[in-house]
């Protein structure tokens, strides 16, 4: 069995990677931690038109999927980017909102939008993800999926790029209940971006390796150098085919697996670069601070690492053993 990506899949990698690295995304991540969403709007719109955010959407509601491999694909390079914005609570959104067959019109009508890239969405459950950039607000109360008014009161983040804020109360009533499966697609993006945002700080890391030099020599060729980036790169390509795996099952202890490894690989990964480039790394003015903090971030979001063992250990036989 080969268990490889497609070359359609690989063609759109490439495509998103040739796109995004000719954008620039780190001065339209600096830009977006200081308030201005043009460049990242204008980024926004360049990835709904290669079909990023109608992944996630069925075709009955005017989207592409559900595609769950494309989508791990595409967020795999977001995160390479370092892309800024409520990314993966659109991918959630839409989740919410296609996994409800009874929704009613203004649900099917926000799919259509989110699927063309005509809004951008956050979820709160309690905060939202750039509440104050988004266009759409939805609110998890209760067991319930509302659209909320907007959202106010922008919390700090380690990630100066992902402003945390508090949905306002009230709003419009979407759906009775919340889809048991949307957590999944929270979790799978957040993994692929992971991954992404680990593979990023590795070669950065392997780059600065080769040319800083120390007695004489380029501080990639001591062994305790070698020691540590080959741990960050096996960690890395463990989480990979637990990613895909994942994104071929749906399975929700599947996609906490994943969660928890891609996660975990990028942030070993983040502390190693940190080290590995000094002084140097500490600098907001450094480009690598933009995926160090991100990888903090996404370790903890939809699904702390202690919340996804536990997923996984729940699901496993040992935890439900057959009664006799």
């Amino acid at each position: 069995m080969r268990f490889l990506p497609t070359a359609e899949q690989r063609a759109f990698a490439a495509s998103l990677d040739a796109m995004l690295t000719a954008a620039d995304t780190p001065s339209a991540v600096r830009s977006w931690a200081a308030g201005d969403h043009t460049a990242g709007r204008a980024l926004w719109s360049r990835l709904a038109d290669a079909g990023v955010f109608a992944l996630a959407v069925p075709e009955s509601c005017a989207g592409a999927g559900p595609l769950p491999v494309e989508l791990a694909v595409a967020f795999v390079e977001l995160g390479r980017h370092a892309v800024p914005g409520p990314l993966v609570e659109t991918v959630l959104a839409a989740a919410l909102l296609a996994g409800d067959p009874r929704r009613p019109d203004p649900a099917a009508e926000l799919l259509s939008a989110l699927a063309s890239g005509r809004a951008m969405a956050t979820v709160g459950a309690p905060y939202a993800l750039d509440g104050d950039a988004a266009d759409v607000v939805l609110a998890l109360r209760d067991g319930e999926v509302w659209r909320a008014p907007g959202a106010r009161d922008a919390r700090p983040c380690l990630d100066r790029a992902r402003r945390l804020t508090t949905p306002l109360s009230g709003g419009e009533l979407l759906l009775p209940r919340t889809p048991p499966a949307a957590l999944g697609w929270a979790r799978l993006a957040t993994a692929a971006q992971a991954l992404g945002v680990g593979a990023a700080l590795l070669d950065r890391t392997v780059t600065h390796v080769g040319r800083r030099v120390q007695f004489g020599v380029p501080i990639g060729s001591f062994q305790a150098v070698k020691h540590r980036l080959a741990d960050a790169k096996i960690a890395l390509e463990f989480a990979r085919p637990l990613l895909f795996g994942a994104a071929l099952t749906m399975d929700a202890a599947d996609v906490a697996a994943a969660k928890g490894a891609a996660c975990e690989a990028a942030y070993s990964t983040a502390r190693t670069a940190l080290q590995l480039h000094g002084a140097i790394g500490y600098t907001a003015e450094c480009d690598l601070s933009l995926w160090l903090t991100k990888a903090r971030a996404l370790r903890t979001a939809w699904g702390a690492p202690h919340e996804c063992r536990a997923a996984v250990l729940a699901a496993a036989p040992a935890a439900n053993p057959p009664h006799h």
